[in-house]
Protein backbone atom coordinates (compact mmCIF):
# COMPACT_ATOMS: atom_id res chain seq x y z
CA UNK A 1 0.00 0.00 0.00
CA UNK A 2 2.82 2.72 0.96
CA UNK A 3 4.40 1.46 -2.37
CA UNK A 4 1.29 2.30 -4.33
CA UNK A 5 1.14 5.75 -2.41
CA UNK A 6 4.74 6.75 -2.80
CA UNK A 7 4.41 5.82 -6.98
CA UNK A 8 1.32 7.93 -7.44
CA UNK A 9 3.37 11.13 -5.19
CA UNK A 10 6.32 10.94 -7.86
CA UNK A 11 4.77 10.26 -11.38
CA UNK A 12 2.82 13.59 -11.94
CA UNK A 13 6.65 14.85 -11.18
CA UNK A 14 8.37 12.43 -13.69
CA UNK A 15 5.74 13.48 -16.51
CA UNK A 16 6.51 17.37 -15.60
CA UNK A 17 8.17 19.22 -18.69
CA UNK A 18 11.71 19.88 -18.02
CA UNK A 19 12.71 23.62 -17.00
CA UNK A 20 14.56 25.60 -19.82
CA UNK A 21 18.25 26.46 -18.11
CA UNK A 22 18.15 29.94 -20.03
CA UNK A 23 15.15 31.23 -18.11
CA UNK A 24 17.75 30.86 -14.80
CA UNK A 25 20.05 33.56 -16.29
CA UNK A 26 17.32 36.03 -17.63
CA UNK A 27 18.57 38.25 -14.36
CA UNK A 28 21.98 38.28 -15.75
CA UNK A 29 20.91 40.82 -18.72
CA UNK A 30 22.85 43.26 -19.67
CA UNK A 31 21.95 45.78 -22.39
CA UNK A 32 25.16 47.74 -22.46
CA UNK A 33 24.49 49.10 -26.16
CA UNK A 34 21.21 50.53 -24.74
CA UNK A 35 19.97 48.40 -27.40
CA UNK A 36 16.82 46.97 -25.29
CA UNK A 37 17.49 43.15 -26.35
CA UNK A 38 16.20 40.62 -24.44
CA UNK A 39 17.95 37.45 -25.71
CA UNK A 40 19.72 35.32 -23.04
CA UNK A 41 23.37 35.38 -22.87
CA UNK A 42 25.72 32.67 -24.52
CA UNK A 43 26.48 29.95 -22.03
CA UNK A 44 29.81 29.02 -22.26
CA UNK A 45 31.62 25.62 -20.36
CA UNK A 46 33.13 26.75 -17.27
CA UNK A 47 36.92 25.67 -18.87
CA UNK A 48 36.16 28.55 -21.62
CA UNK A 49 35.65 31.55 -18.81
CA UNK A 50 38.27 33.37 -16.73
CA UNK A 51 39.91 31.59 -14.45
CA UNK A 52 41.55 32.43 -11.21
CA UNK A 53 45.17 30.94 -11.32
CA UNK A 54 45.74 28.46 -8.03
CA UNK A 55 45.83 30.31 -4.36
CA UNK A 56 45.56 33.96 -6.16
CA UNK A 57 42.17 35.77 -5.45
CA UNK A 58 40.36 37.01 -7.83
CA UNK A 59 37.27 39.63 -7.39
CA UNK A 60 36.07 42.59 -9.71
CA UNK A 61 38.61 42.26 -12.17
CA UNK A 62 41.90 42.13 -9.08
CA UNK A 63 43.95 39.31 -9.01
CA UNK A 64 45.61 39.05 -6.10
CA UNK A 65 48.69 36.88 -5.58
CA UNK A 66 51.09 38.39 -2.97
CA UNK A 67 52.57 36.74 -0.22
CA UNK A 68 52.87 33.35 -2.06
CA UNK A 69 56.25 32.17 -2.32
CA UNK A 70 56.11 32.56 -6.58
CA UNK A 71 59.15 32.21 -8.33
CA UNK A 72 57.79 33.45 -11.88
CA UNK A 73 54.35 34.77 -13.08
CA UNK A 74 51.56 33.07 -12.56
CA UNK A 75 50.01 31.55 -16.13
CA UNK A 76 46.64 31.99 -17.39
CA UNK A 77 45.79 35.43 -15.98
CA UNK A 78 42.35 36.51 -16.89
CA UNK A 79 42.02 38.97 -19.75
CA UNK A 80 39.91 41.32 -17.95
CA UNK A 81 42.51 42.40 -14.98
CA UNK A 82 42.59 45.64 -14.59
CA UNK A 83 44.93 45.61 -11.01
CA UNK A 84 47.34 42.36 -10.34
CA UNK A 85 49.22 42.46 -7.34
CA UNK A 86 52.27 40.47 -7.33
CA UNK A 87 53.95 41.80 -4.51
CA UNK A 88 55.97 39.72 -1.46
CA UNK A 89 57.00 36.91 -3.60
CA UNK A 90 60.22 35.50 -5.21
CA UNK A 91 60.14 36.53 -8.44
CA UNK A 92 63.11 36.62 -10.17
CA UNK A 93 62.81 37.80 -13.69
CA UNK A 94 59.36 38.77 -15.85
CA UNK A 95 59.63 37.64 -19.35
CA UNK A 96 58.20 38.63 -22.69
CA UNK A 97 54.58 37.03 -22.49
CA UNK A 98 53.88 37.38 -18.56
CA UNK A 99 51.61 39.74 -19.47
CA UNK A 100 50.37 39.22 -23.06
CA UNK A 101 46.78 38.86 -22.69
CA UNK A 102 46.39 41.71 -20.13
CA UNK A 103 45.47 44.49 -22.38
CA UNK A 104 42.98 46.25 -19.50
CA UNK A 105 45.86 46.19 -16.84
CA UNK A 106 46.25 49.47 -15.33
CA UNK A 107 47.70 49.01 -12.42
CA UNK A 108 50.90 46.17 -11.32
CA UNK A 109 52.31 45.78 -8.61
CA UNK A 110 55.66 44.06 -8.13
CA UNK A 111 56.96 45.34 -5.06
CA UNK A 112 59.41 42.86 -2.84
CA UNK A 113 60.38 40.72 -5.32
CA UNK A 114 63.86 39.36 -6.38
CA UNK A 115 63.53 40.85 -10.01
CA UNK A 116 66.77 41.62 -11.53
CA UNK A 117 65.99 41.16 -15.39
CA UNK A 118 62.90 42.38 -17.57
CA UNK A 119 62.78 41.34 -21.09
CA UNK A 120 62.45 44.45 -23.72
CA UNK A 121 58.99 42.95 -24.81
CA UNK A 122 57.38 42.18 -21.23
CA UNK A 123 55.67 45.40 -20.91
CA UNK A 124 54.56 45.82 -24.65
CA UNK A 125 51.40 44.21 -24.29
CA UNK A 126 50.11 46.81 -21.69
CA UNK A 127 48.71 49.74 -23.41
CA UNK A 128 46.59 50.83 -20.74
CA UNK A 129 48.75 50.38 -17.72
CA UNK A 130 48.83 53.65 -15.91
CA UNK A 131 50.70 52.49 -12.22
CA UNK A 132 54.07 50.63 -12.48
CA UNK A 133 55.68 49.32 -8.85
CA UNK A 134 58.77 47.72 -8.78
CA UNK A 135 60.56 48.86 -5.90
CA UNK A 136 62.13 46.58 -3.29
CA UNK A 137 63.53 44.20 -6.13
CA UNK A 138 67.38 43.89 -7.35
CA UNK A 139 67.41 46.07 -11.09
CA UNK A 140 69.82 47.70 -11.94
CA UNK A 141 68.85 49.31 -14.72
CA UNK A 142 64.84 50.32 -15.82
CA UNK A 143 63.77 48.60 -18.55
CA UNK A 144 63.07 50.32 -21.77
CA UNK A 145 59.83 49.83 -23.56
CA UNK A 146 57.80 51.41 -21.17
CA UNK A 147 54.02 51.57 -21.91
CA UNK A 148 53.34 54.97 -23.15
CA UNK A 149 50.21 55.21 -21.06
CA UNK A 150 52.23 55.05 -17.69
CA UNK A 151 51.43 57.68 -15.11
CA UNK A 152 53.45 56.60 -12.43
CA UNK A 153 57.03 54.59 -11.94
CA UNK A 154 57.77 53.64 -8.35
CA UNK A 155 61.20 51.79 -8.34
CA UNK A 156 63.24 53.03 -5.15
CA UNK A 157 64.96 50.74 -3.42
CA UNK A 158 66.87 48.83 -6.11
CA UNK A 159 70.75 48.66 -7.73
CA UNK A 160 69.19 51.24 -9.91
CA UNK A 161 73.07 53.11 -11.27
CA UNK A 162 71.72 54.29 -14.36
CA UNK A 163 69.06 56.65 -16.09
CA UNK A 164 68.95 57.27 -19.71
CA UNK A 165 67.54 59.47 -21.83
CA UNK A 166 66.13 56.55 -23.95
CA UNK A 167 64.47 54.76 -20.76
CA UNK A 168 61.99 58.08 -20.70
CA UNK A 169 61.17 58.89 -23.80
CA UNK A 170 57.84 59.45 -25.25
CA UNK A 171 56.39 58.65 -21.82
CA UNK A 172 54.37 62.30 -22.13
CA UNK A 173 51.74 60.53 -19.75
CA UNK A 174 53.97 60.09 -16.93
CA UNK A 175 53.31 62.28 -13.74
CA UNK A 176 54.91 60.55 -10.76
CA UNK A 177 58.47 59.37 -10.31
CA UNK A 178 60.00 57.33 -7.25
CA UNK A 179 63.76 56.45 -7.32
CA UNK A 180 65.19 56.95 -3.92
CA UNK A 181 67.66 54.34 -2.46
CA UNK A 182 69.51 53.14 -5.08
CA UNK A 183 73.51 53.63 -5.87
CA UNK A 184 72.65 56.44 -8.18
CA UNK A 185 75.88 58.85 -8.85
CA UNK A 186 75.51 61.82 -10.97
CA UNK A 187 77.62 60.58 -13.80
CA UNK A 188 74.93 57.96 -13.57
CA UNK A 189 71.92 61.00 -14.49
CA UNK A 190 72.16 61.08 -18.32
CA UNK A 191 71.01 64.78 -18.48
CA UNK A 192 68.32 65.74 -19.71
CA UNK A 193 67.06 62.11 -18.94
CA UNK A 194 63.24 63.68 -17.60
CA UNK A 195 63.32 66.06 -20.47
CA UNK A 196 60.94 64.07 -22.66
CA UNK A 197 58.10 63.97 -20.04
CA UNK A 198 56.13 66.69 -20.33
CA UNK A 199 53.07 66.14 -17.72
CA UNK A 200 55.85 65.09 -15.15
CA UNK A 201 54.86 66.73 -11.73
CA UNK A 202 56.88 64.96 -9.04
CA UNK A 203 60.09 63.04 -8.99
CA UNK A 204 61.95 61.61 -5.82
CA UNK A 205 65.54 60.75 -5.76
CA UNK A 206 66.46 60.50 -1.91
CA UNK A 207 68.91 58.42 -0.12
CA UNK A 208 71.51 58.27 -3.45
CA UNK A 209 74.82 59.10 -3.95
CA UNK A 210 74.22 62.30 -6.36
CA UNK A 211 76.29 65.14 -5.71
CA UNK A 212 74.64 67.82 -7.81
CA UNK A 213 71.03 68.23 -8.74
CA UNK A 214 70.17 66.85 -11.93
CA UNK A 215 70.47 68.87 -15.27
CA UNK A 216 67.45 69.13 -17.72
CA UNK A 217 64.34 68.75 -15.58
CA UNK A 218 61.22 69.33 -16.90
CA UNK A 219 59.75 72.48 -16.50
CA UNK A 220 56.09 70.95 -15.60
CA UNK A 221 57.89 69.98 -12.15
CA UNK A 222 55.99 70.65 -9.17
CA UNK A 223 57.95 68.85 -6.43
CA UNK A 224 61.19 67.84 -6.55
CA UNK A 225 62.69 65.59 -3.64
CA UNK A 226 66.28 65.17 -3.42
CA UNK A 227 66.71 64.69 0.41
CA UNK A 228 69.49 62.21 1.89
CA UNK A 229 72.08 63.13 -1.32
CA UNK A 230 75.66 64.19 -0.83
CA UNK A 231 74.78 67.79 -2.79
CA UNK A 232 77.26 70.14 -1.34
CA UNK A 233 75.79 73.31 -3.17
CA UNK A 234 72.54 74.66 -5.07
CA UNK A 235 74.34 77.07 -8.12
CA UNK A 236 72.33 79.43 -10.89
CA UNK A 237 72.06 76.64 -13.14
CA UNK A 238 70.61 73.90 -10.73
CA UNK A 239 67.14 75.19 -10.77
CA UNK A 240 67.30 76.91 -14.13
CA UNK A 241 63.76 76.65 -16.28
CA UNK A 242 61.76 75.25 -12.99
CA UNK A 243 59.35 77.86 -13.73
CA UNK A 244 56.10 75.56 -11.84
CA UNK A 245 58.48 74.18 -8.89
CA UNK A 246 56.42 74.46 -5.61
CA UNK A 247 58.78 72.46 -3.37
CA UNK A 248 62.08 71.93 -3.24
CA UNK A 249 63.68 69.05 -0.96
CA UNK A 250 67.41 69.40 -0.07
CA UNK A 251 67.31 68.26 3.12
CA UNK A 252 69.80 65.86 4.88
CA UNK A 253 72.59 66.72 2.14
CA UNK A 254 75.98 68.97 1.91
CA UNK A 255 74.87 72.07 1.02
CA UNK A 256 77.46 74.56 2.05
CA UNK A 257 75.68 77.08 -0.04
CA UNK A 258 73.33 78.47 -2.27
CA UNK A 259 74.43 81.41 -4.88
CA UNK A 260 72.66 84.33 -5.59
CA UNK A 261 69.90 84.18 -8.02
CA UNK A 262 69.16 80.64 -7.75
CA UNK A 263 65.83 80.99 -6.08
CA UNK A 264 65.01 83.66 -8.66
CA UNK A 265 64.88 80.63 -11.11
CA UNK A 266 61.88 79.18 -9.48
CA UNK A 267 59.50 82.23 -9.02
CA UNK A 268 56.23 79.61 -7.27
CA UNK A 269 57.88 77.81 -4.63
CA UNK A 270 56.26 77.77 -1.69
CA UNK A 271 57.63 75.18 0.28
CA UNK A 272 62.20 75.26 0.73
CA UNK A 273 63.64 72.12 2.72
CA UNK A 274 67.36 72.55 3.71
CA UNK A 275 67.72 71.66 7.25
CA UNK A 276 70.69 69.88 8.19
CA UNK A 277 73.05 70.56 6.08
CA UNK A 278 75.92 72.91 5.91
CA UNK A 279 74.48 76.26 5.33
CA UNK A 280 76.50 79.15 7.57
CA UNK A 281 74.03 82.25 6.53
CA UNK A 282 69.95 82.21 5.18
CA UNK A 283 69.88 81.32 1.23
CA UNK A 284 69.74 84.59 -0.54
CA UNK A 285 67.48 85.67 -2.07
CA UNK A 286 64.34 84.55 0.30
CA UNK A 287 63.46 88.06 0.98
CA UNK A 288 62.68 89.28 -2.58
CA UNK A 289 60.74 85.95 -3.13
CA UNK A 290 56.94 86.10 -3.71
CA UNK A 291 55.47 83.15 -2.54
CA UNK A 292 57.85 81.41 -0.13
CA UNK A 293 56.08 80.94 3.50
CA UNK A 294 57.62 77.54 4.78
CA UNK A 295 61.43 77.32 5.01
CA UNK A 296 63.38 74.80 7.11
CA UNK A 297 67.01 75.52 7.96
CA UNK A 298 67.47 73.93 11.35
CA UNK A 299 70.52 71.80 11.86
CA UNK A 300 72.78 73.80 9.98
CA UNK A 301 75.53 76.32 11.17
CA UNK A 302 73.95 79.62 10.85
CA UNK A 303 75.00 81.94 13.46
CA UNK A 304 73.27 85.27 12.31
CA UNK A 305 69.92 87.12 10.89
CA UNK A 306 69.95 89.90 8.74
CA UNK A 307 67.22 92.56 8.41
CA UNK A 308 66.33 91.26 5.37
CA UNK A 309 67.12 87.87 5.04
CA UNK A 310 63.78 86.83 5.03
CA UNK A 311 61.39 90.08 4.07
CA UNK A 312 61.57 92.66 1.61
CA UNK A 313 63.01 95.89 2.53
CA UNK A 314 59.94 98.32 1.90
CA UNK A 315 57.25 97.29 3.58
CA UNK A 316 54.96 97.95 0.49
CA UNK A 317 56.39 95.10 -1.65
CA UNK A 318 53.88 91.95 -2.22
CA UNK A 319 55.12 89.39 -0.72
CA UNK A 320 53.50 85.46 0.76
CA UNK A 321 53.69 86.17 4.71
CA UNK A 322 55.86 82.97 6.49
CA UNK A 323 53.68 80.54 8.01
CA UNK A 324 56.88 78.33 9.38
CA UNK A 325 60.31 79.04 9.57
CA UNK A 326 62.42 76.63 11.60
CA UNK A 327 66.27 77.81 12.67
CA UNK A 328 66.54 76.17 15.95
CA UNK A 329 70.06 73.89 16.18
CA UNK A 330 71.87 76.74 14.43
CA UNK A 331 74.47 78.55 16.51
CA UNK A 332 72.50 81.74 16.36
CA UNK A 333 71.75 84.17 20.00
CA UNK A 334 68.27 84.90 19.29
CA UNK A 335 69.09 87.93 21.40
CA UNK A 336 70.76 89.66 18.84
CA UNK A 337 68.17 89.14 16.02
CA UNK A 338 66.29 92.38 15.38
CA UNK A 339 62.52 92.01 16.09
CA UNK A 340 61.57 93.51 12.41
CA UNK A 341 63.70 90.44 10.75
CA UNK A 342 60.53 88.75 10.97
CA UNK A 343 58.27 91.54 9.96
CA UNK A 344 56.54 89.17 7.19
CA UNK A 345 56.04 86.38 9.46
CA UNK A 346 52.13 85.33 9.89
CA UNK A 347 52.77 85.39 13.61
CA UNK A 348 55.03 84.22 16.66
CA UNK A 349 54.53 81.01 16.66
CA UNK A 350 55.46 80.70 13.17
CA UNK A 351 59.24 81.34 14.16
CA UNK A 352 61.32 77.93 15.30
CA UNK A 353 64.34 79.25 17.02
CA UNK A 354 64.69 76.62 20.24
CA UNK A 355 68.25 76.19 21.94
CA UNK A 356 71.52 75.48 20.26
CA UNK A 357 73.40 72.19 21.77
Amino acid sequence: MKVAVFFLLILPLCLAKSIDKTVLFDFMIEDEAGSGTTDAPDIYPPEQGPVCPFRCQCHLRVVQCSDLDLDKVPKDLPSDTTLLDLQNNKITEIKDGDFKNLKELHALILVNNKISKISPGAFLPLNKLQRLYLSKNTLKELPENMPKSLQELRAHDNEINKLRKAVFSGLNNMIVVELGSNPLKSSGVENGAFQGMKRLSYIRISDTNITTVPKGLPTSLTELHLDGNKISKVDADSLNGLTNLAKLGLSFNNVASVDNGSLANVPHLRELHLNNNELAKVPPGLGEHKYIQVVYLHNNKIAAIGPNDFCPPRYNTKKATYSGVSLFSNPIQYWEIQPSSFRCIYERSAIQLGNYK
